[in-house]
């Protein structure tokens, strides 16, 4: 059974919802198809839930009608029958009416997490019963009622198998279960979201736990380009990727995936496969346990690092020196990119500002700090193996016009970083992909 992951924008108008379940029933297979919530439902919900907090019941309400009055003229347009029409409305009706219900009282992020589950829970309704009046053998599948968190809000993957394992075979066979990404709950049962990758996080944990035969990814780009298309002219997609690659790209600034969301699929061994619902016919990227040696894959960019350099004359043989650099680090729970180290100092880079200034007087007790912003980290992915001779070279010398403030290699055999300014990432990009991939 192959599992199928539709973003908001794959469902984000009737003709959409139309079009992408034309897709999923097209070659008649069972499958389980993981739908997001209709594109800018969540940023909308997102807002009633800001005026909320603010108590201004009254902004709330006129976002919320403003909101149904769409999703009313959505189902108006979507079905072909009074039946389903109808029954329809009245569900939106009531899950707008539930959203009401939290204008008269307390709100906390408890309430705020139950009114964000709602966008994805009207969403598979609306296909459910869309794909009901087609004539589709359609089972809705609640992500709530196997989807769960531990109590370190990391998924609980036992809990996920068992459950989803006995929901499928207390409803056998059905063409398509359909179901929620992104909400889930926690250990307390509380409702709640996998915050990290989101969707594509559920259709993962489903797809390993089931050990399904592909996870497939529907976006609306063909597949991971090997380097990033809004900058550089001429980008191609990769057909294939090892995990720890596709990881690495995503970690590094490539927008179509969640560095973590893949590692369920990973660890199971099961294929991940990005498609694009604009064009179904391409073959998109498959990500799986294959390496393909003695080849450079894709580049991509991460943007608004923060460079940090700590020179001290006393780090010279010091021992504990690093540790207490690290320190500062974790104790302001920012986590680091690049690490680069000589005899009397070590550069870092960030990308989360937040306690920058707290951590530069923490960092000034042990030596002279020197901060760099606006730069930007590159990253080239493929079979980087110290075995793969001349390599390295062969990506330098497409930098060689480039200047270069830390380089990083060696922590992985997939990836090489390069630290540049934010004003160079354009022509770094386009000089690697000229070098690289140009035929």
């Amino acid at each position: 059974m192959k599992v199928m992951k539709f973003g908001g924008t794959s469902v984000g108008t009737a003709q959409r919802m139309k079009d992408v379940s034309q897709l999923i029933t097209k070659d008649g297979e069972s499958k389980i198809v993981v739908l997001s919530a209709m594109s800018g439902t969540t940023n909308t919900l997102v807002e009633i839930s800001d005026y909320l907090y603010k108590k201004n019941a009254e902004g709330a309400n006129n976002i919320i009608n403003r909101l149904e009055q769409k999703y009313m003229e959505h189902a108006s347009e979507l079905y072909a029958t009074d039946e389903y029409r109808i029954a329809t409305q009245k569900f939106l009706k009531e899950e707008f009416n539930y959203l009401r219900s939290f204008t008269k009282g307390l709100f906390t992020t408890f309430e705020e997490k139950i009114i964000l589950a709602q966008g994805e829970i009207i969403s598979t309704n609306m296909v459910t019963n869309y794909l009901k009046e087609c004539g589709v053998k359609t089972y809705l599948l609640p992500a709530l009622d196997f989807m769960r968190t531990d109590k370190n809000a990391e998924p609980d993957f036992r809990f996920i198998k068992e459950n989803i394992t006995e929901l499928l075979e207390a409803h056998p066979g059905y063409e398509i279960y359909i179901t929620q990404g992104f909400i889930c709950r926690n250990a307390y049962n509380e409702v709640d979201n996998l915050l990290r990758g989101g969707s594509d996080y559920t259709a993962c944990l489903i797809g390993a736990a089931i050990q399904s035969e592909e996870i497939q990814i529907w976006t609306d780009i063909d597949g991971m380009h090997n380097n990033d298309p809004r900058v550089v002219d001429h980008t191609e997609p990769v057909r294939q990727l090892y995990f720890e690659e596709a990881a690495e790209l995503a970690y590094f600034g490539a927008k179509i995936l969640h560095p973590t969301c893949i590692q369920p699929a990973q660890f199971s061994g099961v294929p991940v496969r990005l498609l694009n619902t604009m064009d179904p016919a391409a073959p998109g990227t498959i990500i799986n346990n294959d390496i393909q040696k003695g080849t450079i894959k894709a580049v991509a960019a991460k943007d608004n690092i923060i460079s940090i350099q700590i020179q001290s004359s006393r780090m010279l043989l010091a021992y504990g020196f690093l540790r207490k650099v690290f320190e500062i680090f974790e104790s302001y729970k920012t986590s680091i990119d690049m690490v680069c180290t000589s005899e009397v100092g070590v550069s870092v880079t960030i990308d989360n500002k937040a306690y920058l200034k707290e951590i530069i007087a923490d960092l000034m007790k042990y030596g002279t700090v020197t901060v760099d912003e606006d730069m930007c980290i590159i990253c080239v992915v493929g079979d980087l193996s110290h075995a793969n001779v001349g390599f390295e070279s062969r990506i330098t010398q497409a930098l060689k016009e480039i200047p270069l403030r830390m380089i990083s290699y060696g922590g992985s055999n997939h990836n090489i970083s390069f630290l540049v300014k934010g004003t160079d990432k354009k022509r770094a990009l386009q000089a690697l992909s000229d070098t690289l991939f140009k035929n």
